[in-house]
């Protein structure tokens, strides 16, 4: 068994955060959505934080590099939905998001299975960051979130666009 290096125990975290988020953007406390734009915050800082400790400690583990990535689609995908029971976003701009969540991630496991490595882009990790600041604006309230988000989605489909354009030797 392997153990629980600093970076795996930073993504658990970031998957802790997740129903504590929503408890916080679901409850009628006053400053609930400060509180859970700052939680939300928090687990998008891990993010970093934890490739950054994985590197750097050299604990870089197949296990981490499935996880990560999936406390990533999780957090999103929790907060994504959340917005939409709220009202503070369209269920469009979520499937558009999730789906191509789902969509890279199983053109990456096939990728995968054939021996090619698809690492992040530029443009993905770009959109992963844009994504977490529209969704701290939508939880806010801020006059630009719905600009945001329309850039995020917008940047997420060009993403996924990218990402299979570059694995497009698998569908020959």
């Amino acid at each position: 068994m392997q153990r629980i290096t600093l970076a795996t125990g930073i993504t658990f975290v970031r998957i802790l955060l997740i129903p504590v988020f929503m408890v916080l953007m679901s409850s009628s406390l006053r400053y609930g959505d400060t509180l859970a734009a700052v939680i939300f915050g928090i687990a998008a800082l891990t993010d970093s934080l934890d490739g950054y400790a994985a590197r750097i400690r050299k604990e870089v583990t197949r296990f981490g590099q499935l996880v990560d990535p999936l406390a990533d689609k999780l957090l999103v995908t929790a907060a994504l939905f959340t917005l939409v029971e709220l009202g503070r976003v369209s269920s469009w701009v979520a499937i558009l998001i999730v789906g191509r969540e789902f969509a890279v991630s199983g053109l990456r496991i096939v990728a995968a299975v054939e021996g090619i490595v698809i690492p992040a882009s530029c443009i993905a990790k770009a959109k992963t960051a844009l994504q977490m600041v529209a969704i701290v604006a939508l939880i806010l309230q801020w006059p630009f979130g719905d600009f945001l988000i329309g850039l995020a989605t917008s940047i997420t489909i060009v993403s996924g666009l990218d990402y299979f354009h570059k694995a497009r030797q698998l569908f020959h």
